[in-house]
């Protein structure tokens, strides 16, 4: 299924993409989206209610705003430098175990939301990604056990405001936290539509020109490696979501940079995850 919320922020509701590519209302079938719905007996159940009525789901109108596609979310972590090709853009070394940051989640944002640009901002960048949206509590489980506990996955955009991640201290946070630096969907893509998370497309263009283009197969540490490393040290919770890293193409691996200005527009996209489009609005 691709399970989504649509909706005015604050007021968003249940929905999912249809096998002919409308959104439809679930609010008949449930309140919300939220982390006890991503369990896997409440998604069987779920899925099994929607092929019950079928065509009689309300039919969204087009246009409408897709919100964060899970309602409640408690835990918003990154990992970083999760590329190889993106190392060696960064001129660091290839990690020998995941960095792992955090991000706010007041961070999330629909996947069509204005991207801000903050007062004192100098250098705004885009990060395209896979994120794992977790089902089940999660405590030191092994690889083998990690793909178990993960409900799906969504588009992401690890916004990040590279001057202040990286001379504000040394705390990564400090650039990826401001209100709306975490964009993901337009929709949860549950695993049974994604049999394999190293083999998912991710590209990105800002105002019509490629930057990124590149696979989950390129990543250092894989999604089960993730979950089952990520658990050894914290519990995961129903509703987490992890975001894994980017490939090469950022704005700061050019030479000269090519930082997002006001005005720009952010495109992102996945054969398996949908799509993205955000317009950079500077902030008063």
């Amino acid at each position: 299924m691709k399970l989504l919320r649509h909706g005015p922020i604050g007021q968003e509701k249940p929905g999912l993409l249809d096998a002919q590519g409308q959104v439809r209302d679930l609010s008949s079938l449930i309140p919300d989206l939220t982390p006890q719905q991503l369990a896997p007996a409440a998604l069987t159940a779920l899925q099994q209610q929607v092929a019950a009525q079928g065509s009689s789901l309300p039919v969204v109108a087009p246009g409408t705003r897709l919100g964060v596609p899970i309602a409640g979310v408690r835990q918003f972590l990154g990992v970083g430098l999760n590329y190889r090709q993106h190392a060696i853009e960064a001129g660091m070394a290839i990690p020998t175990e995941p960095i792992v940051f955090s991000k706010s989640i007041t961070a999330l944002a629909g996947p069509d939301d204005d991207l801000p640009l903050p007062p004192g901002s100098v250098a705004l960048d885009y990060e395209v990604e896979l994120g794992i949206v977790i089902g089940s509590t999660t405590r030191r489980v092994t690889q083998a056990q990690a793909l178990a506990h993960v409900a799906g996955y969504v588009l992401a955009n690890d916004v990040s405001e590279r001057d202040w991640q990286l001379h504000r201290g040394g705390q990564w946070l400090k650039g990826k936290c401001h209100d709306g630096f975490g964009p993901i969907g337009p929709w949860l893509v549950t695993t049974d539509e994604v049999p394999d998370p190293q083999q998912v497309g991710l590209k990105l263009s800002v105002n019509g020109e490629a930057r990124q283009d590149s696979s989950t197969g390129d990543m250092i540490f894989g999604v089960a490696e993730i979950v089952s490393y990520l658990s050894q040290f914290m519990t995961l919770l129903p509703g987490d979501v992890i975001v894994t890293g980017t490939p090469q193409g950022v704005g700061m691996g050019f030479k000269p940079p090519k930082y997002l200005q006001h005005g720009d527009v952010v495109e992102l996209s996945s054969p398996q995850l949908g799509r993205q489009r955000q317009r950079v609005v500077a902030l008063g």
